[in-house]
């Protein structure tokens, strides 16, 4: 199918752009994928294209569910920007840019990808979420992730999963995702401490998870990319723990009116 053997080119130049081993927010494992697993990753991935194609959106924000965050109510794990742009050959492709942490190091980086690769992880859910952004935020997203110094200027790499929102010590995956899009609406956002102001203006709220202490404490010990030294004492000790998820963006784009409500794929 002409779909398919685009995403699987995709996944090889996507591929190629990121060789280093990442993953959202968990450890890498050294073990290869399964032929399940690239089957229905690729089947997930074209059938997203094929839907956000008829959507005929340029960009979106797309989510997958990489781990089960039930426990917390959330559904969604990790976010990202998938966009379009010409293939030089009179078509088009779809590329997703989004921050990944090093296998379950302090640290993350930036990485373009094709929506195969995207969705070639051991996914918890075979599933695709995503909201298109009113055209507005579309246009000024779509300039901003096609710039190669724009789209990286707030990626901060010291890596928290649980990072809090309002502060600059750490950044998370979902975190960067809506400070890079306070960038793109408003030229004054320079700096990280801008765009929080801007999203906190916006009325932007995070999820609040409760982690008891122990759990703190065993997460803190027993991972690297796990912190809360960046909460505020009396939100962290009454076990209050506020953090970029899925779930909070989505709400708050239909909240704010940027975007319209989430479409949910399943395999």
């Amino acid at each position: 199918m002409k779909c398919l053997r685009g995403v699987l080119a995709a996944v090889l130049l996507g591929a190629a752009l990121a060789a280093t081993p990442a993953h959202a927010g968990r450890s890498c494992e050294n073990r290869p994928l399964r032929a399940i697993t690239v089957e229905r990753g690729l089947t997930l991935a074209e059938r997203t294209l094929q839907a956000l194609d008829a959507s005929g959106a340029q960009v979106v924000l797309l989510a997958r569910a990489g781990q089960d965050l039930s426990k917390y109510g959330l559904r969604w794990s990790h976010l990202g920007f998938a966009y379009k742009q010409p293939d030089g050959q009179g078509g088009h492709v779809w590329r997703v840019l989004h921050k990944l942490n090093h296998c379950g190091t302090q640290e993350a980086a930036i990485y373009r990808q094709g929506l195969g690769e995207f969705f070639l992880d051991d996914l918890w859910r075979l599933e695709a979420a995503w909201v298109v952004p009113v055209p507005e935020v579309q246009a000024k997203l779509h300039a901003l992730l096609q710039h190669e110094q724009r789209a990286i200027a707030l990626h901060h790499r010291p890596y928290n999963i649980v990072s809090y929102p309002w502060s600059q010590k750490y950044q998370q995956s979902n975190q960067w995702a809506i400070e890079t899009l306070a960038a793109a609406m408003e030229p004054t956002v320079y700096s990280r401490e801008r765009a929080q102001a801007w999203l906190q203006f916006k009325g932007y709220q995070p999820s609040v998870l409760t982690i008891r202490p122990l759990t703190r404490l065993g997460a803190r010990v027993g991972a690297a990319n796990v912190a809360f030294d960046d909460h505020p004492s009396e939100k962290r000790y009454s076990d209050r723990i506020e953090t970029v998820t899925v779930d909070s963006v989505f709400s708050w784009l239909q909240r704010a009116q940027l975007g319209g409500a989430p479409v949910v794929l399943r395999y």
